[in-house]
């Protein structure tokens, strides 16, 4: 079962000119399919350190999404980035090609113009289509200029609206039938005034008896409601985590640990 990564580039999210939208958006979509994101990545406008990222996508084995740096501007270099990390050749897509044409059709439309395929900033515009040797389009519905596939690895827009409906499309389409396949449940409790190393040995334990099962401890020392405490609970599948969570809850009374409220999600 391959794990889901994302990577997001673009100077503006590291400088903080715009917020990230993808990555909790990306939760969600996969949440909603009972799938989960193992891994992020945040690269800036750098060739360097975007080929390196790429190089380090297309050879892991994993399904991502790669959000932003298709356009044409000079500031986008993720085409070029991923044809020099896949040691490919950079060619015009022909499907690519017609699409982007065809937008630029519906544009002169809408604008009361001629359609000039040979204007100087039209054929600019087919620089959008030009893709790593052997990529497959993705579809963008919002307005025809699509990203494309390597692979395992599949390249989006920047722009929220073109890029998520497309990654949902491949996972509704591409990969429907990984649906479920990492649904997970998490149980957890409240535990107050413990120290998270006086729990460790138990964690462990809990975590060598179910495989499977992630033991998880999120202190807090200023909460609200609980002050000082520990939230500490089980997550993998639903089947396995009840009985987890049944001997963390044994482990935690034999220590004589005081037990706040208990928490399913």
């Amino acid at each position: 079962m391959p794990d889901f990564g994302l990577i997001i580039i673009g100077d503006e999210i590291l400088s903080g000119k715009r917020q990230d939208k993808h990555l909790p958006k990306v939760i969600e979509l996969l949440a909603k399919r009972g799938l989960g994101l193992a891994w992020a990545r945040y690269v800036g406008d750098h060739r360097g350190h975007i080929t390196a990222a790429l190089k380090d996508a297309f050879g892991g084995g994993d399904i991502v999404f790669c959000c932003g740096g298709i356009g044409a501007t000079p500031d986008d270099h993720t085409r070029q980035c991923a044809a020099a990390a896949l040691g490919r050749p950079l060619a015009l897509h022909p499907e690519a090609e017609a699409l982007i044409r065809e937008r630029m059709q519906d544009t002169a439309r809408e604008q009361g113009i001629a359609y000039q395929p040979d204007r100087p900033d039209n054929v600019h515009r087919l620089n959008m289509g030009v893709f790593p040797a052997g990529a497959s389009i993705i579809r963008n519905p919002y307005n025809k200029i699509p990203g494309f596939s390597v692979g395992e690895v599949h390249f989006v827009p920047g722009f929220p609206v073109m890029a998520h409906p497309m990654i949902e499309s491949l996972l509704d389409g591409r990969y429907a039938a990984l649906h479920g396949s990492q649904l997970q449940a998490e149980r957890s409790v409240i535990v107050m005034g413990s120290m998270e190393a006086t729990l460790t040995p138990l964690m462990e334990a809990i975590e060598a008896r179910f495989p499977g099962i992630k033991v998880f401890s999120l202190p807090s020392v200023d909460h609200p409601t609980y002050g000082r405490h520990i939230e500490l609970g089980v997550k993998g599948a639903p089947a396995a985590t009840g009985p987890a969570f049944d001997a963390l809850l044994v482990g935690l009374r034999e220590r004589g640990t005081q037990l706040g409220p208990e928490m399913v999600r």
